[in-house]
């Protein structure tokens, strides 16, 4: 975090300083400055950190204000007073207070980098991009960070943190150094991404697509696409709103944002434009073309650098938005990442980096270097059994993600190879689980899967559909525990056979796909 004093903090988060007993060099506790991390767990607190003593599902934070101050906490932000000899501030809302400082941080960068230059004389200052949607976030974050970093100091959240605590927790880690901050924006019911957005303030708000994930907790898709269409009817006309228009109802969020449009994606009116999608076992390749969009510190009419104009909003034309500039720009990508639906991450990726200066060949050159998404997010593990190859996508399960697994597994396979799909359930579907469980396992049968696994009691639907299916030369098996199923699969595979491992982090069969891949960290 940026240095602050303890009365800026308190002022930030609206709270009471009450000092500590720890003695200091300072008359007055308020002028001590604290420059540490901000930290919601007390094993990652180091001296200097900032503790926010939050109340949680499990058990409360103040439990471990000891702990914290134990391990060098220089204070403590707490919703009640509690016993530590740490400088506390006590709050109403420990989770408003966290979202406020949060705020206050971001705006202080963008204040203090507003007129910063790189080494070429152009304008850098904080660029800040918040990512949304219901499947391909974490991918898509990750993808831009190794595109970004190689052009500046970076900050982007570990894993998947993009909740009310741990995308503020990501902004808090930003200092005067940072050239961009990439914000990963998740939500579980209305108006939180709002929240998010009224925090970090994006240049660039990216929606990449609504789907049935967590249907369950947003009442159905409708709530959905309007939970994700908070990430761009905030942003002002500054700003830039960036939308997967193959997905009708993200094109669609297009009429409901002051801020200019961009759109990505293989319709013909995409701006970003994908062609040429090809996937196998070596990875995705794809075409991205650009406008001729003119770019930040491009000369200007005069011959001058200027700031970056607009891209024009296609909304009143309805024609692909471009900016006379370069020239159109197109780039080969080759990710060695499976799976179609991760040319659309990555374009995204590329386009965010293209609209701040970012060739589209450095950015592609960028994600060439990338052997993985995520952990467990299509990772392709050939260390099993008997040359038996494993694909590891069971951090996460949605019905779109569910089917886009599947077809990438139907298409990377070699003639005389099996395919074997071992799925468990899709959480936080709600009323819509049997359902689209039902649908799933039709769809392997469509596609001609060779073997169907299929673990877990929530996922059983699964397998009723599969079997139900009269025209299906594959068959399918139902194993109610995760080690039953791990047992039962190192029977069953045999040499050349390719495993999809598919379900939400809440199944467990992450840890399945980890043993049957030979991976043991």
């Amino acid at each position: 975090m940026i240095a602050l004093t303890l009365a800026e903090i308190a002022t930030a988060v609206d709270g009471e300083l009450i000092p500590g007993a720890q003695a200091t060099d300072v008359a007055d506790q308020g002028d001590l400055v604290v420059e540490g991390s901000v930290e919601t767990d007390s094993r990652l607190v180091g001296p200097g950190s900032v503790f926010f003593a939050l109340p949680g599902e499990v058990t409360d934070g103040r439990r471990f204000v000891p702990a914290a101050t134990e391990a060098g906490a220089a204070l403590i932000v707490t919703p009640e007073r509690v016993d530590t000899t740490a400088p506390q501030i006590v709050v109403t809302d420990g989770y408003a207070a966290l979202a406020a400082l949060a705020h206050e941080v971001v705006t202080r960068v963008r204040m203090a980098t507003a007129d910063r230059v790189d080494a070429d004389g152009r304008p850098a200052p904080l660029r800040v991009v918040g990512i949304t949607g219901s499947n391909g976030k974490t991918s898509t974050k990750n993808m831009l960070r190794t595109i970004l970093e190689q052009h500046g100091a970076t900050i982007a959240p570990q894993g998947s943190f993009n909740n009310h605590v741990g995308a503020p927790i990501s902004m808090l880690r930003i200092t005067e150094d940072t050239r961009y901050l990439v914000v990963e924006m998740g939500a579980s019911g209305i108006g939180h991404i709002a929240k998010l957005v009224s925090i970090a303030e994006p240049d660039v708000g990216v929606v990449l697509k609504v789907g049935l994930a967590h249907a369950g907790e947003f009442g159905g898709i409708e709530a959905t696409q309007r939970a994700k269409s908070e990430m761009v009817t905030d942003l002002p006309a500054s700003a830039t709103a960036l939308l997967n228009v193959d997905d009708d109802r993200v094109a669609s969020m297009r009429d409901l944002t002051a801020a200019t449009v961009v759109g990505f994606g293989t319709s013909a009116d995409a701006d970003y434009r994908i062609t040429g999608i090809e996937t196998d076992r070596n990875g995705t390749r794809f075409t991205l073309t650009a406008p001729p969009v003119r770019q930040e510190g491009d000369p200007s009419a005069d011959g001058q650098p200027g700031p970056t104009p607009p891209v024009p909003d296609r909304r009143a034309s309805g024609e692909p938005a471009v900016q006379v500039g370069r020239g159109t720009d197109h780039v080969d990508v080759q990710l060695a990442i499976l799976g179609e639906h991760h040319a659309m991450n990555a374009s995204a990726a590329l386009t965010v980096a293209h609209l701040w200066g970012v060739p589209l060949a450095d950015g592609a050159a960028a994600l060439a270097s990338m052997t993985r998404a995520e952990r467990w997010r299509m990772e392709l593990l050939p260390g099993g059994p008997d040359g038996v190859t494993v694909i590891n996508d069971a951090y996460n399960a949605s019905p779109d993600s569910t089917a886009a697994a599947l077809r990438t597994l139907a298409q990377i396979v070699r003639p005389g190879e099996r395919t074997v799909a071992v799925l468990g359930e899709m959480a936080e579907l709600g009323e819509f689980s049997t359902e689209e469980h039902d649908r799933i396992g039709r769809l392997v049968v469509r596609l001609g899967i060779g073997q169907l696994v299929v673990v877990g009691r929530g996922a059983m639907p699964i397998h009723q559909a599969a079997t139900l299916e009269g025209s299906w030369d594959g068959e399918s098996v139902f194993i109610e525990d995760v080690d039953d199923a791990v047992h039962a699969l190192q029977e069953m595979l045999r040499p050349g056979d390719v495993v999809l491992v598919k379900s939400s982090k809440s199944a467990e069969l992450r840890f399945l796909g980890d043993r049957l891949g030979g991976v043991t960290e």
